[in-house]
């Protein structure tokens, strides 16, 4: 498989990626639907009602409150505009960039009820009730079921598509968005 970088090692552990030191914003975007997988397991283990540490749980707040957001930004202010602009009528990027605008509507509409949820577990043993149980397993699903299509369909195109140019305009405005500041030759 090749050797592997720490920074994703790092994600995979449920630690924040660095995008300081982003190379591709193509595979940041990669490294934070990693993490969303892992916000999506910890979610699972809480209605399963599964012993865990007060850190993966502030994680996955952190990562719904504040990264979540972000993340949705990346792309829909700079990935699938510009891949709409790049890609081929017979890629038929439009109708799967209209479905995934459509999983953000609803993954920012739901991920505050999913955070209150969670903030409700104030005691050591605490359970969610069955609706919310129910809401937070609807929640991981359909997150997973999304990152299904942007890992197949969308970055693997993306890849193909963009060009240096949007890459480096994608990785600014990232880093802006973040209030962090581009190194000289960005």
């Amino acid at each position: 498989m090749g050797k592997v970088p720490e920074r994703l090692l790092r994600t995979a552990r449920g630690e924040a990626a660095d995008v300081s030191n982003l190379d591709n914003p193509l595979d940041f975007i990669a490294e934070n639907h990693m993490r969303e997988r892992e916000v999506c397991a910890v979610i699972d283990r809480i209605v399963a009602s599964a012993s865990m540490e007060r850190a993966e749980i502030d994680q996955v707040l952190t990562f719904l409150e504040a990264e979540l957001p972000q993340h949705l930004a990346d792309e829909e202010i700079d990935l699938f505009p510009m891949m709409l602009k790049r890609c081929e009528p017979e890629d038929e990027i439009d109708k799967v960039i209209d479905k995934l605008q459509s999983d953000h509507d609803h993954a920012i509409a739901d991920a505050p009820a999913i955070v209150a949820i969670i903030r409700g577990l104030d005691k050591p043993n605490s359970r969610p009730s069955q609706s919310g149980c129910e809401r937070m397993t609807d929640f991981s699903h359909h997150a997973r079921r999304h990152l299904i299509l942007e890992n197949a369909v969308i970055l693997p195109i993306a890849r193909a598509r963009l060009t240096d140019a949007d890459l480096n305009t994608m990785r600014r405005h990232m880093l802006e968005r973040r209030s962090l500041t581009p190194t000289l030759g960005e």
